[in-house]
């Protein structure tokens, strides 16, 4: 874009006017400056000068930009210069900077270069400013003035007739600059302070400015021109769904979900920053001249958690050490808490252990599914069961007679109620778990841009140990998270996988068949309502299952308990390592989960 070619909105220069610079002289305003042009008190006279093309090429001023510089053409008139109100020697200053100050901001170069001693010069170095800043914008406020004795040249090289009277005048521009031509490329506001040198012409009335590259950037210097740069953002924010960084929880387990999270950050997600520099003329950045228009913004990485759960599900957490809890939208799969109390071992992500008796919940949408036994189907729980010479007991040594329903032994968690199933169960369980469930196969929930297992349940599993991993211990591993998702299942009737970061690619499972579905509902009920949960003190609207599964060399058993509340579009799991029942210390943290929410 040519810089004669914009069409900007009406610039403006602030008309505030310059406070008083010595005693007597009063400096005067911008709209002074428009008032006695319309009444002709002024003008600009154009004298001998260099023949004006647009070019590029500047003139040969100082390295640095901070001293006086050779003219173009000596300006001998009387009449030659601007012609100010003649108030004071600053107050001239000032008008003729007010002056070329107004006359850029509104993209008139020409008139602008002509207040200068060297036009041609003045007007390329304008022209590459609105050009090689994407130039949106610009307005300037002359600031002050100060008289200097530093000698000004203003007639050819030889001659030794400086200007008598000499002033450096301040004044300040906003650019407003874009990182390129595009409607919406980054852009934004660049605030600075530059100064110029003025004189009276000599042996006449008019005013010039000393034309030098740094008049329109401090430091510029010939052979030298900006360039708006685009700065890539290089952090990254991991946020709750409402957008509150994650660290804001002050949990180890959260900080180091948000560092993994952070290390493996879409590209793209944040906006670049705006800087100005100063290049030479093969473009290399001049060391230390960089100038920030606007910051970076973040890479931001939004996942589902949402306060209100984490909240709720970090307090459940805090009574018992080494526990994690869970928990999931089941209409959505999103997960809404990733709760632990073992400092930076996400339990709820990471435990790789039996999931006890809620793994019922999946034994008994096998056995339903096929037909082999439903809620009411009478199904007697032996105080003890042998498979190929290894007796399974039930906890505290239970028994349910002949004739009691399936669901009686499935609300009492009553084990050998379901390991008699053994011999019709090969590689059901973990079909199962796969087919309605989504289990037993790698997730990517976008934690770090890797597919993981959270459950697994060996396919080849046959005799005891099957019948073992009927009731949920032997070789079967399972995280909170895939048992929430379990719940969560049930609850809406349809798998949908967990997903911690939205628009993360997941996997599927096929809808559980109705009828199954509703049966698993009544039973996780009459868990609540009669079963091992009774004592918890749920309310009307909870379902859950209860686990206790013993592993060898702890003192007690790992607990764990799964539930969903339907109205409210939750479900939940909760494991307490070595800890005793489910019912006593799982159930607990759930009841307290749901309390807080």
């Amino acid at each position: 874009m040519r810089v004669q070619d914009w069409h900007p909105d009406p610039y403006e220069v602030n008309d505030k006017p310059p406070r008083q610079r010595r005693a007597g002289w009063v400096a005067l305003a911008l709209i002074s400056v428009a008032v006695v042009a319309v009444a002709g008190a002024f003008a600009v006279q154009a004298g001998p000068r260099k023949q004006d093309t647009g070019s590029s090429q500047r003139s040969a001023p100082r390295a640095q930009g901070t001293g006086s510089s050779q003219p173009a053409a000596p300006r001998a008139q009387d009449t030659a210069g601007f012609q100010p109100a003649g108030r004071s020697p600053a107050g001239d200053a000032e008008q003729v900077t007010t002056a070329f100050i107004r006359a850029w901001s509104a993209g008139s170069l020409d008139e602008a270069a002509d207040l200068t001693n060297d036009p041609a010069a003045a007007r390329a170095a304008l022209a590459a400013y609105g050009r090689d800043l994407y130039l949106r914008k610009l307005t300037g406020t002359v600031t002050g003035s100060a008289p200097t004795s530093a000698p000004v040249d203003t007639q050819p090289a030889g001659a030794a007739t400086p200007a008598a009277t000499i002033e450096v005048v301040t004044f300040g521009l906003s650019a407003t600059v874009a990182g390129s031509a595009a409607p919406g490329a980054e852009s934004g506001t660049w605030s600075y302070q530059s100064t110029l040198t003025a004189y009276q012409v000599p042996n006449g009335t008019g005013w010039l400015i000393n034309w030098d590259p740094s008049v329109v950037a401090p430091n510029l210097a010939d052979g030298q021109h900006l360039a708006t740069i685009l700065v890539p953002s290089q952090s990254t924010t991991v946020t709750d769904a409402a957008g509150n960084p994650l660290s804001s929880y002050s949990d180890p387990g959260i900080a180091n979900i948000a560092t993994l999270l952070g290390g493996h950050a879409p590209t793209g997600t944040g906006m670049p920053g705006l800087s100005v520099q100063i290049e030479d003329s093969a473009g290399r950045a001049v060391p230390g001249s960089q100038a920030t228009v606007t910051t970076p913004k973040a890479n931001v990485v939004t996942t589902t958690i949402t306060q209100r759960a984490e909240r709720a599900a970090l307090n459940a957490v805090s009574g018992s050490g080494e526990s994690a809890i869970a928990v999931l939208q089941p209409s959505t799969g999103a997960i809404l808490a990733i709760a632990n109390n073992a400092q930076f071992n996400d339990y709820a992500l990471t435990a790789k252990v039996a999931p006890g008796s809620t793994m019922k919940i999946i034994t008994a949408t096998a056995l339903i599914d096929d037909g082999l036994t439903s809620e009411n189907s009478p199904v007697a729980c032996p105080a003890t069961y042998t498979v190929q010479g290894v007796t399974y007991s039930n906890d505290q040594g239970e028994s349910e007679p002949a004739g009691t329903p399936f669901a009686t032994d499935f609300a009492k968690s009553c084990n050998n109620a379901f390991d008699q199933w053994w011999t019709r169960l090969n590689g059901q369980l973990a079909s199962t778990a796969k087919t309605y469930y989504g289990l037993d196969q790698p997730w990517n929930i976008g934690l770090s841009g890797e597919p993981a297992s959270y459950f697994n349940a060996p396919a080849g599993a046959s005799g005891s140990e099957l019948a073992e991993e009927a009731f949920g211990e032997g070789q079967l591993t399972a995280t909170p998270l895939a048992m929430a998702s379990v719940a969560a299942t049930v609850d809406s009737g349809q798998f949908r996988q967990p997903v911690l970061v939205a628009g993360t690619a997941t996997v599927s499972a096929a809808p559980l068949p109705a009828s199954t579905d509703e049966q698993l509902k009544d039973m996780m009920r009459d868990v609540v309502t009669e079963g091992t949960a009774a004592s918890v003190g749920f309310g009307p609207d909870v379902y859950a299952k209860t686990g206790t599964a013993d592993v060898q060399g702890q003192e007690q058993a790992n607990s764990w308990l799964v539930a969903f509340v339907p109205d409210q579009d939750i479900a939940i799991a909760a494991l307490v390592v070595d800890a005793g029942s489910g019912a006593q210390v799982a159930g607990a943290e759930v009841k307290a989960f749901f309390d807080g929410y």
